[in-house]
């Protein structure tokens, strides 16, 4: 007996070390990667600020101040080329109606005056004066030459005014521009004073120079509208686009360059239009950024500090381990009850240490479900917490006897552990012997899937919590809690396919796990 406890002994010793030997190269490794991605990332950001601030130190092109400027220049010179068109079509009519009226005046010098006030030298002077090359009038169809030079051009192009539409109007214009040089036209008008029709033959160059002197006056007016306009529109984008613009950009600068600093987060200019929102927006994203980077900083140091901690705790185990195995080796039949007990616990603290390391991993060991009796396990809980001896609070297990259950052993009794140990921790605190504290596990099976519901008398979950009960760090229900039990919880519960929940029920907190049956 004494050398088969020997040996079991030496054996627990060595698999005691060995366990905390790998404990300790999980735990090292955990620091290493928690340190290594820390690195990697500072650096990278600090490689992606750099090359933004180069970009913005030195640009390439025209920036949005002068783009924003030349745009406008263009939009309203094409603007005013659009009105162009239809007024270079219009002072070419309203040039020749003037002539034509002019020549009207002329006919009826003609017309009223006797055969000996006209001669020659007249007639050549009224025809310089019109600059026309034959002056006709036309009345109940017949055709009358008034006056005519004496060596008339070829016609090259017929205009009637009278019945020019407005696109007609518009091609002869650009065609006068175009080819009006030297050439001869013959213009047709209604006269003013009886129902005859003026009839003029003219060299167009006359009107083509009018035409392109109008175009240039056009142009310069065009351009001194332009700039006049731009500089306006340059003025107030400035003022309500751009420096917004780049006054978000700069923050964006200085945020990345320090993005745990709250300090450097965008303070909003209070404007109610869509650059207001920008900021309020971006002020929100900063703000919710600046707080996640401390929460993984707090979690690298969190990997950090775990590591040191389970390099410790597994000399301490082991050492508990020997004392375990000593005290196995005496006959009082209280030790005999109590040791399998606290080798129980041992066992159990090394696996929740390796629990701590995968969980600052970021995951859990999938679950090797077992068929169990869930009576068993809540008493196992119950032993666990000493519920049994602890005089201020009752303990229930309402878990029907025969009632099975498909899960992993292990991380079953660590949620319930979890919840039980949450109610116990908030229940002791009250310490007053008057308050009924209780605590009661029940179970049932509805449908495909079994309930386990938790229940305390405690003083519930308070309202800031609920909304994020179940993550790391933030879901605390007591004060000095890290939440880690909770998110440890439902993590276990999520990998087992099931759901856990908060039930809205009063007094105390009453926490509802459906996991799946076998058939699931």
């Amino acid at each position: 007996m004494q050398e088969d406890s020997q040996a079991n002994k030496s054996s627990d010793k060595e698999n005691g070390h060995g366990s905390g030997l790998g404990q300790d190269q999980s735990s090292q490794a955990l620091s290493r990667s928690v340190l290594d991605n820390g690195e990697n990332g500072a650096e990278e950001d600090k490689a992606f600020v750099s090359s933004a601030l180069k970009r913005r130190v030195s640009p390439s092109g025209l920036g949005l101040s002068s783009k924003l400027l030349l745009l406008t220049i263009l939009f309203v010179m094409l603007s005013e080329v659009l009105i162009f068109v239809p007024s270079i079509s219009k002072f070419r009519v309203d040039w020749l109606t003037r002539k034509l009226e002019l020549s009207e005046v002329a006919a009826l010098v003609y017309t009223e005056a006797s055969a000996d006030m006209m001669n020659e030298k007249l007639e050549d002077e009224l025809l310089a004066r019109l600059n026309v090359q034959t002056l006709a009038l036309r009345t109940k169809g017949e055709r009358q030459l008034l006056a005519m030079v004496d060596m008339p051009g070829a016609i090259r192009r017929d205009d009637d005014i009278r019945a020019m539409s407005a696109t007609q109007s518009i091609m002869a214009a650009f065609d006068t521009l175009l080819w009006g040089e030297g050439r001869t036209i013959r213009v047709l008008g209604q006269s003013q004073s009886n129902d005859g029709i003026i009839e003029l033959v003219l060299d167009e160059t006359a009107l083509r120079n009018a035409m392109i002197q109008f175009s240039i006056n056009i142009l310069m007016l065009s351009l001194v509208i332009s700039v006049i306009t731009a500089t306006l529109v340059y003025i107030a984008l400035r003022g309500l686009l751009v420096r917004p613009i780049v006054r978000l950009s700069a923050n964006m600068e200085r945020f990345s360059a320090n993005p745990e600093d709250v300090d450097t987060v965008i303070k909003p200019s209070g404007r109610r239009d869509e650059i207001g929102m920008t900021e309020e927006q971006l002020a929100h994203m900063e703000m919710i950024l600046a707080k996640t980077l401390s929460k993984q900083k707090r979690l690298a140091d969190l990997g950090l500090a775990v590591s040191k901690i389970n390099h410790d705790l597994r000399n301490i185990l082991a050492s508990a381990q020997l004392f375990s195995d000593r005290l196995s080796m005496l006959d009082d039949p209280t030790v005999q009850r109590v040791v399998p007990k606290i080798m129980g616990a041992l066992d159990r603290a090394v696996d929740y240490s390796r629990a701590v390391l995968s969980y600052g991993k970021a995951q859990e060991a999938p679950p090797e479900k077992r068929l169990l009796n869930l009576h068993h396990v809540a008493n196992e809980v119950s032993d666990f917490l000493d519920l049994p001896n602890n005089g201020s609070i009752t303990f229930s297990n309402a878990v029907p006897q025969d009632l099975e259950i498909y899960a992993d052993p292990g991380q079953l009794f660590r949620v319930l552990l979890n919840l039980c140990r949450n109610s116990v921790q908030v229940m002791k605190n009250e310490g007053d012997d008057s308050i009924i504290s209780r605590l009661e596990i029940f179970a049932e099976e509805t449908g495909n899937q079994t309930d386990i519901i938790i229940s305390d008398t405690g003083p519930g979950v308070p309202e800031q919590a609920k909304k994020s009960l179940f993550k790391a760090f933030q879901g605390s229900v007591r004060k000095g809690g890290t939440g880690l039990g909770l998110a440890i919880s439902a993590e276990l519960v999520r990998a087992h396919g099931g759901t856990i929940e908060l039930l809205d029920r009063e007094p105390g907190a009453h926490f509802q796990i459906s996991l799946p049956d076998r058939t699931s």
